[in-house]
């Protein structure tokens, strides 16, 4: 037994990758000839056992229904439950003061505890059991000073770096100011087009007739003034196209648009040759598109040609753990940019005014508040009365938020043992009814907030059995 541990533990070197910069762990089972991985929360309890039931499911006969728990915190745990076959432990410790005086220590839990590192192997039955740092998320290449840390942001750009690498269109959902054009510029970036052009057009800030002249190019003589030139699908060959504000396209435009995405082909305003294209298209737009597109507003033929993958950029409000760190990186540059030279620092209480805001400009509209508050400060520090009187005229008058809890294991796995589906469903009925709360019941915000249709609100609200009514259980 000590050899297959021994073995496994040689084994599982060829799949330790990169160490995440995070203080993420995973577990990662060699068991029936297959090795799975699972993703540990940072805090709280996982069970490991056969049943189905439990967090880490081990399907080995030699394996107790309820084999051990994991206890995580400032300090990892194992515990055995006391079944027959007990819990092997293998840890690597020195034996000297030498550096290769390492020696491996076998041991076996049978109802006992035992503290847990990096690279310690756990024998359950004949399954073997790593604990290795979580290994790195492949993001995608970002700018100076963007900021990636709140756990929906992390799925979200890994995603992005997913649907980067392939050529199908990509729409990018979200309020105004989240950074939909940062979110596309890195998926260009990690493109394979990252060496060409990306060039990018707010739809809602042209006339129809100039708009058509950027996007597909004139001749001249085309109208008053217009001279032969290249639009921006023909100047971006090779490249990426961002289409920002793309709901406020006239309808017109909107069918000329879906010509160029489907054929690959564009044709100058006062031409009828038309060019072949090779570019990939980024949409994005701060509306509902698919009530646009029920409603008419946007064309369902164009929106589904958009809307290839579909991402949505939470808003800054509900990415609390990632304001101070933004407020951080805003600040420094600010100070570059001004050469404050030692750099400014946000006084607790400026902090604390930062996180009572609702931002509804999101990150733009916090930059611009940070910039504001460089400029003003003449001091070391900034204080609350640096920060813009609009800011400071709306936290007074709404109530304090409370501060944003870290991610506990209650999060994730539920308390009881459940099956996945039930806990799934336990943590969307807790988001709606979340929504419904701050929007007091509001069933248009609270769908706008959670980013999803009213109507497919309002059949979530039947099938999870949340009443809807103004209330405690709205």
């Amino acid at each position: 037994m000590a050899r297959a541990i021994a073995d496994t533990a040689r084994t599982r070197q060829a799949y330790t990758g990169p160490v995440s910069s995070g203080p993420g762990y995973q577990l990662v089972v060699f068991s029936r000839e297959e090795i799975r991985a699972f993703d540990l929360p940072p805090v709280g309890d996982v069970t490991i056992g056969r049943d189905k039931a439990s967090t880490i499911c081990i399907d080995d006969p030699a394996v107790s229904r309820r084999h051990a728990i994991l206890r995580l915190g400032k300090a990892l745990e194992i515990e055995d439950l006391g079944g027959p076959n007990g819990t092997f432990i293998r840890q690597t410790v020195q034996a000297g003061t030498g550096s290769d005086t390492v020696q491996a220590n076998i041991r076996q839990l049978l109802g006992q505890k035992a503290g847990l590192g990096v690279g310690d192997c756990l024998l359950f039955g004949t399954a073997c059991v790593v604990l290795r740092h979580a290994p790195r998320i492949e993001l995608l290449n970002l700018a100076p000073g963007v900021v990636v840390c709140d756990p929906a942001m992390r799925t979200l750009y890994t995603e992005a770096a997913r649907v980067a690498r392939a050529t199908i269109n990509v729409l990018l959902l979200g309020e105004t100011g989240v950074g939909k054009e940062v979110l596309a510029r890195a998926i260009h970036a990690h493109s394979p087009r990252a060496k060409g052009p990306f060039i990018g057009v707010n739809c809602g800030a042209f006339a129809e007739s100039l708009l058509e002249s950027e996007l597909f190019g004139s001749e001249r003589g085309a109208f008053t003034g217009a001279v032969a030139r290249a639009g921006l699908f023909e100047a971006a060959g090779g490249g990426t196209v961002f289409l920002d504000e793309v709901g406020e396209l006239p309808l017109g435009t909107q069918v000329k648009l879906l010509r160029v995405i489907e054929e690959r082909v564009v044709t100058r305003l006062g031409s009828t040759r038309a060019r072949p294209i090779d570019v990939r298209v980024l949409a994005a737009t701060n509306r509902d598109a698919e009530a646009d597109s029920r409603a008419g507003r946007l064309r369902p033929d164009l929106y589904f040609r958009l809307n290839g993958v579909a991402l949505k950029i939470p808003p800054l409000r509900d990415r609390p753990h990632e304001l101070e760190a933004l407020a951080a990186s805003f600040l420094t540059a600010a100070c570059r940019d001004l050469e404050r030279v030692p750099a400014l620092v946000f006084s607790p209480a400026a902090l604390q005014a930062l996180g009572r805001y609702v931002w509804p400009g999101n990150v733009r509209e916090l930059r611009n508040a940070v910039e504001r508050a460089a400029v003003m400060c003449t001091e070391s520090t900034i204080l609350p009365e640096h920060l813009p009187p609009a800011l400071l005229a709306a936290i007074r008058t709404s109530p304090a938020r409370p501060a944003a809890p870290e991610p506990t294991l209650a999060q994730t796995v539920p308390a009881t043992p459940q099956s996945l589906p039930s806990a799934m469903k336990a943590l969307e009925r807790s988001r709606i009814v979340e929504a419904l709360q701050r929007s007091g019941g509001n069933q248009s915000e609270a769908a706008r907030q959670l980013g999803m249709p009213r109507r497919t609100l309002v059949s979530r609200l039947s099938g999870l059995g949340v009443r809807r009514r103004r209330g405690p259980d709205a």
